[in-house]
């Protein structure tokens, strides 16, 4: 039987979980793989929290330098998180020979042309299933299983935290504020939210999907992206009102004109199988060519689905030795040959602040029609504020995103009303 050994860099909630389930599950993959994986080492400053875990003192490692000089340490699992001092453990590592596991999607978004360089020079093998949507195999899938197909596009929920602060605010009707506290009570949201709130977390990680779906390196810095921090329970009230549900929603789409990525808000239909993802749930949901669709579902964080996302990366490194790297020239940018969408097509909700008088409605049709908007649907309120405004809403058909962002500046400009929010639909 084949004997692997791995160190884990970091014994936080998710490296914590992976050492369980490591050493819990030895014997089953014994009889299932035929493998034997030892925890040779562990990387963790705080000695108590490793020893609580039950790691033996004398495989506590102090520095990056004893896990890279081991010889019995063969793969070298990254937990840590961020970019420092996480990208020069794993170099180090990969240079030493050791083959890499990472859930560190920051890491690989940005600097993953400078890891599997180290990975090939040195010939080991670089794993990152967990590096998206936690336990939910959409790497593997898009690497082992989908590759048949030209992915035409993928569509997903892909941070956690905010989908449950949108499904709290749209079942109980309270605010982002007061559901951001919660979800911070309740360890689903950091004390510093932002790369959650402001989509960082889901556009680094569709940085790294669509990569590998549209087979050609896709920067995070040509990822559109918006977050859910001016999203109110107002919103979420008139979206259900013409049958939407508001996600937070990483789109890839992979046409004839070009690439175009986005990350932001947005109404999907109450019967699209996306809609019924809640909480802290993950889902991707695919269209190729060949098998039409497809929807990845499952537990998007936590010790043990992201745990069992790293394991089933160790395994399949121990199992598959003739290591593969990207289909694609994996650069610091993107190719140059690869285009790029930034006026892409959409549906939009525009929800305007109207003042009640003769003539609104017909000011705000022409500015809509000068800029080629159609509307869908509308709803107008009958009661006004106390100076007098009352809210109009507007579902427009698929139209361009310049022309809403010219047609939002000049109803502005206008004296007759003030674009409130604008949030895009999926027709």
């Amino acid at each position: 039987m084949k004997k692997v050994g791995v160190a884990i860099l970091g014994l936080g909630v998710v490296g914590g979980g992976t050492y369980q389930i490591l050493t819990e599950h030895r014997e089953f993959y014994q009889k299932t793989q035929n493998v034997d994986i030892v925890v040779e080492n562990v990387l963790e400053l705080r000695k108590e929290r490793a020893l609580a875990l039950g790691v033996p003192e004398n495989k506590i490692a102090t520095n990056i330098q004893e896990i890279c000089s081991n010889p019995d340490v063969d793969i070298v699992i990254e937990v840590m998180g961020g970019v420092e001092p996480a990208k020069t453990f794993v170099l180090s590592a990969l240079n030493a020979g050791k083959s890499v596991v990472t859930s560190n999607k920051e890491l690989f978004c940005k600097y993953s042309y400078e890891l599997e360089k180290a990975a090939r020079k040195n010939n080991c093998g670089l794993f990152f299933e967990a590096s998206c949507v936690g336990g939910v195999p959409v790497i593997r899938a898009l690497l082992d299983n989908l590759q048949g197909n030209k992915i035409l596009s993928m569509m997903g929920i892909i941070n956690g935290t905010t989908n449950y602060i949108l499904t709290k605010m749209s079942n109980e009707g309270s605010s982002y504020e007061e559901v951001l506290k919660e979800a911070q009570k309740l360890g689903y949201a950091e004390a510093n939210p932002t790369a959650d709130v402001e989509g960082y977390d889901a556009a680094y990680k569709l940085s790294i999907l669509s990569s590998l779906a549209f087979h050609t390196k896709i920067p995070f810095s040509k990822i559109y992206r918006e977050g859910i921090t001016g999203i109110t329970a107002e919103d979420i009230n008139y979206g259900k009102q013409l049958g939407y549900v508001l996600k937070l929603l990483a789109i890839g789409k992979n046409t004839e004109d070009g690439i175009e990525v986005r990350v932001h808000p947005t109404y999907i239909k109450a019967g699209h199988p996306l809609a019924s993802v809640n909480d802290s749930y993950n889902a991707v949901y695919i269209t190729g060519d060949s098998v039409e669709d497809v929807m990845l579902y499952g537990r998007g964080a936590g010790a043990l689905p992201t745990g069992s996302a790293i394991v089933g990366d160790v395994i399949y490194c121990a199992t598959h030795p003739n290591f593969r790297y990207s289909t694609f020239k994996n650069t610091e940018g993107a190719d140059p040959a690869t285009k790029f969408i930034d006026n892409f097509k959409s549906a939009y909700y525009i929800r305007l602040d109207a003042h009640d008088k003769a003539g609104v409605l017909a000011k705000v049709s022409s500015i809509f029609s000068r800029h080629n908007i159609s509307v869908a649907q509308m709803i107008q309120e009958d009661t006004c504020s106390k100076d007098g405004r009352v809210p109009l809403i507007f579902i427009t058909h698929t139209t361009k995103e310049k022309s809403v962002n010219k047609a939002v500046e000049d109803i502005n400009a206008s004296d007759v009303a003030n674009v409130v929010s604008v949030i895009r639909v999926v027709s």
